[in-house]
């Protein structure tokens, strides 16, 4: 007899039934969720932008007679979700934990009625129509470098040989103001056209006349030319102009490294006349180019405002931020006839858009304002004392209070800011980690870092102190760091280290 056949294994057909959780992201909640990490600048333009798509919306320029301002903790909506429970928190947490919100049917049931419901925006635009306009919509573009170059070009005697060359020196120009290659190299560029045959001190003569362009200093190739061309129109007589010309010559790297001592040496001069010295190159531009060019500013529109009242802090949205949005009367109304016509059931799909685009306003307001709260609840120390009086707290201190998933406290608190009687601060600002003291308890690094900068402030400028003598003065505070940790502390804050620090005064 043959060997019988192995036994299958692995092949067996069977029926599990298993339970699990599954990501159900319905187009509302995205909606919602989009909206809730939005800027206020971004919103606004979203909001403009749905203005101008669904003709059922419409701005509400008299809400104040309307009844649909912001809702407060204590005006709930029956449609906002299960009985004592915040719909920001619903829609956003349950599909975040893997269930799915309900959706209803809202083709049926009074229209109008559903719509009287407090779902507009929480906040209106301030301004009148005939007063919203920026000023800064009526000036024109900001000239480059090069365009004011060229300009001045243009109102210079060149020769059309020399403007060749000027042309071709303005181009070489970068967005600081210097000269990205060398003149050999802008001379045998040059030489390639036919009929040209140029040399080398014609190309410099041209770089001498445009060095003398607004602004002083363009068209240098470093550092220390470009200083020196910016003191060569100082009066002769300036205090302090002879040596400054030394050290801007020959001595920048001395200067640097604030070695004072060495300087003082060389030139033969008292600390009186240096400190001259250092003065007028300090006041000199090292980029010029950036006086023509500026970064264009980003403007921050608060989206909280903080006031102290007899009671304690508060906190409420910022009314002036964005146009308040309600639902079109004129639209609704024809939606009451009882015929089945095709443009009945396009107002009823755009009625529907708008409801959740205000409901999902309504949610991210209301969430936001939450979140407001509850980090002044644990920050009041900062709102009182400022940031040495700062707590540790992250993300999920707050999600647990409010009862939300973390990723839904960190898109609330993305570009989002809060103004408060201290200044305007991202709410991402009041999350920080925490560093152990000596006696057992923990401090924001936040807090950390405003002793520092203290420490640093009151120092002497003749001898300032260094990383490992912060750290000693943090420990007679009972504050444990290493010295790495204040190092990287003091570079977030853009502070450079002690040698760099000294001064003559």
């Amino acid at each position: 007899m043959g060997e019988p056949w192995p036994r299958q294994r692995g092949m067996k057909q069977s029926l599990e039934l298993k339970l699990g959780q599954r990501l159900t992201m319905t187009p509302q909640l995205q909606q919602a969720i989009r909206l809730l990490q939005l800027s206020a600048l971004d919103l606004h333009t979203e909001i403009q932008q749905a203005l101008e798509e669904n003709p059922l919306l419409e701005e509400n320029e008299d809400s104040a007679d309307d009844g649909d301002g912001p809702r407060t903790e204590d005006q709930e909506s029956d449609n906002d979700g299960p009985e004592g429970q915040d719909s920001p928190v619903t829609d956003t947490d349950l599909a975040l934990s893997g269930e799915s919100p309900v959706e209803s049917d809202d083709d049926s049931g009074d229209w109008e009625e559903q719509f009287e419901l407090p779902y507009a925006s929480s906040v209106r635009n301030g301004a009148s129509e005939s007063t919203s306009f920026e000023i800064d919509n009526r000036s024109s573009a900001p000239a480059t470098l090069r365009e004011h170059l060229y300009w001045q070009m243009c109102m210079t005697p060149f020769t059309e040989q020399d403007r060749e060359i000027a042309m071709a020196i303005i181009d070489a120009i970068n967005e600081d103001g210097y000269l990205s290659c060398a003149l050999d190299e802008i001379c045998q560029l040059l030489n390639r056209d036919p009929g040209y045959e140029l040399e080398l001190d014609e190309v410099e003569t041209v770089l001498h006349q445009i060095q003398n362009f607004d602004p002083l200093g363009v068209a240098a190739r470093d550092v220390s030319e470009c200083l020196l061309i910016q003191l060569k129109h100082f009066d002769t007589l300036t205090p302090g102009l002879a040596p400054a010309r030394e050290i801007a010559r020959y001595h920048l790297k001395l200067l640097g490294n604030r070695d004072f001592a060495q300087l003082q040496r060389l030139l033969k001069i008292d600390t009186a006349e240096l400190g001259r010295a250092v003065k007028l190159i300090q006041d000199l531009h090292p980029r010029p180019g950036n006086a023509v060019a500026p970064a264009q500013p980003s403007y921050i529109i608060p989206d909280i405002i903080v006031k102290k009242l007899k009671d304690g802090w508060h906190a409420e949205l910022n009314a002036d931020a964005f146009p308040q949005v309600r639902i079109n009367r004129t639209y609704q109304s024809m939606l009451r006839r009882g015929d089945n016509s095709a443009d009945k059931r396009y107002i009823q799909d755009q009625l529907q858009e708008a409801r959740w685009f205000l409901k999902s306003l309504h949610n991210r307001n209301d969430t936001l304002l939450k979140v407001a709260r509850a980090i002044i609840d644990r920050q009041h120390g900062f709102f009182d004392f400022g940031e040495e009086a700062m707590k540790p707290m992250v993300l999920h201190d707050i999600a647990e209070t409010l009862s939300m998933h973390e990723s839904t406290i960190s898109r609330a608190t993305t570009q989002k800011y809060m103004v408060t009687p201290r200044g305007i601060f991202e709410l991402k600002f009041f999350f920080s980690s925490h560093v152990s003291t000596l006696d057992g308890g923990t401090r924001s690094s936040t807090a950390i870092r405003s002793l520092i900068r203290k420490l640093v402030e009151t120092e002497s400028p003749v001898k300032p102190i260094s990383d490992s003598k912060i750290v000693k003065l943090l420990e007679e505070q009972g504050i444990t760091v290493a010295r790495r940790t204040v190092a990287k502390y003091r570079e977030n804050m853009n502070i450079p280290p002690s040698n760099q620090r000294k001064s003559l005064l």
